[in-house]
């Protein structure tokens, strides 16, 4: 049975603070194929077209025929602990914080022999479930869980290092009026973050959603308008050095194009909310964080962009809001590098149309807030890096990866 997490503890400030440093982070240009499986919480290897042979390490030519073609497909993560045993010394500043740390070699049933982190409840002959994360580094670990989950599962320590599991943590939600930020609030809740913290702008504007916040217990309400530097970093001076993990659910749409609806006044709103408003978040929440990333199983962890799935393939119904899509995911890809460097990881959450006033006139299938809430909730549980939420996401991040000029003409149609 999987110990228990303690609570968190009120730091001493007389004990030393563990600094953030990051794991081996050095993979071959193969080995990379892993992330981006493990970034959108795929379990795939290499599978060689000609022979069938399922390889690990990743590699150039098949171990078993030497062919060259050798395509990522899922396979099957399960199989049986062979051999295990415990790390007590580390050269490696990371684990050197962190020992003892368990490792063992799993059989897969799909064939290779691979080297994994152990959960506390895997034990040697047992069958177990093996799944690829990112670690601290942002690079692709092999974890193995009991194939069974007992009970406190996600209460692991060394797992919990190779997650961004919100129980226990502080969270910080941009934006409050809106569904999606109740829905968000209900599920941080029902995930177990200690505390939540709740942003709103525009007083003047009445909410339902917020006033259902305000009714629930432990969590607070802050103004917050991202479009105004000096509210930002007023709040980044209360809560800076509190928030674990940051979601940054800004939002602001209106249809029209370039040259249909030639606004600059809305598009610079977009741009104002999705990419500066990002930009102002960063600079002041993001350094406080990234110093955080080390400071014990409760530190911070993990930071949250919601955005739009034509942030990566335009949609010229929404065009120019597409466009400050665009621009927010170019800037969350720079954050996610910097802030690396702490181990807070970067999750990028696409979403299809959701099911609100602004897409009353497009057709089916549309989201769910609680859906998207809780799906976002899933990926950081299982430190994915990448999400796509909902049909038109997933048919979109597919296509794109098969033929981005044909969705391309396909959606201007």
């Amino acid at each position: 049975m999987t110990t228990p997490l303690p609570p968190p503890k009120k730091k001493d400030p007389v004990e030393r603070t563990r600094q953030p440093t990051q794991p081996p982070g050095n993979r071959s240009r193969e080995a990379q194929g892993l992330t981006a499986m493990a970034a959108v919480g795929r379990f795939a290897l290499q599978t060689c077209a000609a022979c069938g042979q399922v390889q690990y390490p990743p590699r150039q030519v098949c171990g078993q025929c030497l062919g060259d073609d050798l395509p990522w497909q899922d396979v099957d993560p399960n199989g049986v602990l062979l051999a295990e045993t415990k790390l007590h010394h580390a050269n490696d500043l990371f684990f050197r914080d962190r020992v003892p740390w368990r490792l063992g070699v799993v059989g897969m049933d799909a064939g290779p022999s691979v080297v994994a982190h152990l959960a506390e409840d895997c034990r040697q002959g047992d069958r177990v479930k093996l799944s690829l994360n990112l670690d601290r580094s942002g690079h692709a670990v092999m974890n193995a869980r009991p194939e069974k989950p007992g009970p406190n599962q996600e209460d692991d320590m060394q797992l919990r290092e190779l997650s961004m599991d919100p129980k226990d943590r502080r969270v910080l939600i941009v934006n409050g009026k809106t569904e999606l930020g109740l829905a968000l609030a209900r599920a941080f809740q029902t995930a177990g973050a200690r505390e939540i913290f709740v942003g709103h702008g525009e007083p003047w504007k009445a909410s339902a959603s917020l006033e259902a916040i305000r009714a629930m217990d432990g969590v607070t309400l802050f103004p917050l308008d991202v479009t105004d530097t000096d509210s930002v970093e007023e709040l980044a001076s209360v809560l800076g050095g509190k928030v674990e993990i940051l979601v940054n659910n800004s939002y602001h749409l209106r249809p029209g194009g370039a040259v249909d609806r030639m606004d600059m006044n809305v598009s610079r709103e977009e741009m104002d909310i999705h990419y500066f408003g990002l930009l102002r978040l960063a600079g002041t929440f993001g350094p406080a964080m990234r110093g955080r990333g080390a400071d014990s199983a409760h530190g911070a962890c993990a930071w949250v962009n919601v955005l739009s799935a034509y942030a990566q393939i335009n949609n010229p119904a929404f065009g120019t809001y597409s466009a400050s899509q665009a621009a927010a995911r170019s800037l969350a890809q720079c954050l996610r590098a910097e802030m690396a460097a702490g181990g807070v990881r970067v999750l990028n959450a696409y979403t299809g149309p959701l099911d609100d006033e602004w897409h009353q006139m497009v057709p089916p299938p549309k989201l769910a807030p609680d859906m998207v809430a809780g799906r976002i909730i899933s990926a950081l549980q299982n430190g994915h890096e990448d999400l796509a939420i909902g049909a038109v996401a997933e048919e979109i991040a597919e296509r794109l990866a098969e033929n981005p000029k044909e969705i391309e003409r396909e959606i201007k149609l």
